[in-house]
């Protein structure tokens, strides 16, 4: 883990180009303690530790289901598509998609123990903290950490997408959702240590996946709060990648490109013996 001082920071989008709903401003100082924060996403083989020890059965496997990007849809998982998310047809409700099932039945994990773990609601996210004694960053704690330092900057990295054509995270690129661009029409999760580090040494706080917060989204409580944005990420539909955008899902919700970190909090030094 990273451990941080905490600070004073500018929060939430200094540019104006949040979604309304998303409440991402006005930007304003906020003040976070010192605390640790993972490097990276929990991994598929972090989590497979956390199962063989625990036994834990995510809610997407209690449940029967999640949710698969339909160009990630295993061959073999097509007579398991329950059907199509009526706002967003691109996703398939899939019997038998899981984390260790990540495109459905006939799909596994192979190569990618060093990939974030998917298909994680917030109930899961919780559990494995619990089982590591850890916890999961507050939303203000999130912020701080994915910026690297930066003031209210767009991205980890400043303020281009693309600083000297150079990609900087894992986003889509192409006509979404219909066609990937990428070498090999390459779509999905890449390892947890891919691309360049921010100036406080975490990995891809933008894109690859949507990592769950501790923070409610609304008074009610009910749903919780993501950040980072994912692999389908694209300016077209969702701009939300940028460091100070925000979304939101039931707690109980899993898909396909949904995961977390953890956070501790740092115990202040006691005095010097005598």
């Amino acid at each position: 883990m990273v451990e941080l001082p905490g600070d004073t920071f500018r929060m939430g989008d200094a540019f104006g180009e949040g979604y309304r709903a998303d409440r991402e401003g006005p930007a304003r100082d906020v003040t976070v303690a010192p605390f640790a924060i993972d490097a990276t996403a929990v991994t598929n083989a972090r989590f497979a530790a956390f199962v063989e020890a625990t036994g834990h059965r995510t809610d997407a496997e209690r449940f029967g289901s999640s949710f698969v990007f339909h160009l990630l849809l295993h061959p073999a998982a097509e007579p398991h598509v329950l059907g199509q998310v009526p706002q967003a047809p691109w996703w398939l409700g899939v019997s038998g998609a899981a984390w260790h099932s990540p495109e459905g039945p006939g799909s596994g994990l192979e190569g990618r123990a060093d990939h974030p773990v998917v298909h994680i609601s917030h109930d899961d996210a919780l559990a494995y903290c619990a089982w590591a004694g850890l916890r999961l960053p507050t939303e203000a704690e999130w912020e701080y950490a994915a910026r690297g330092g930066l003031d209210g900057a767009r991205y980890p990295w400043g303020d281009e997408l693309t600083p000297a054509g150079r990609e900087r995270c894992n986003t889509w690129i192409g006509d979404f959702p219909h066609r990937s661009e990428r070498p090999g029409g390459r779509i999905g999760t890449v390892p947890v240590t891919a691309y360049r580090p921010n100036g406080f040494g975490l990995y891809n706080t933008s894109g690859n996946v949507w990592e769950w917060c501790a923070d409610p989204w609304d008074r009610d409580g009910r749903e919780r709060v993501i950040r980072g944005g994912s692999y389908l990420c694209h300016a077209s539909y969702c701009n939300r990648y940028r460091v100070a955008a925000r979304s939101h899902n039931t707690p109980d919700s899993s898909t396909g490109h949904g995961g977390f970190r953890c956070a501790r909090d740092l115990t202040p030094e006691g005095p010097a013996p005598a």
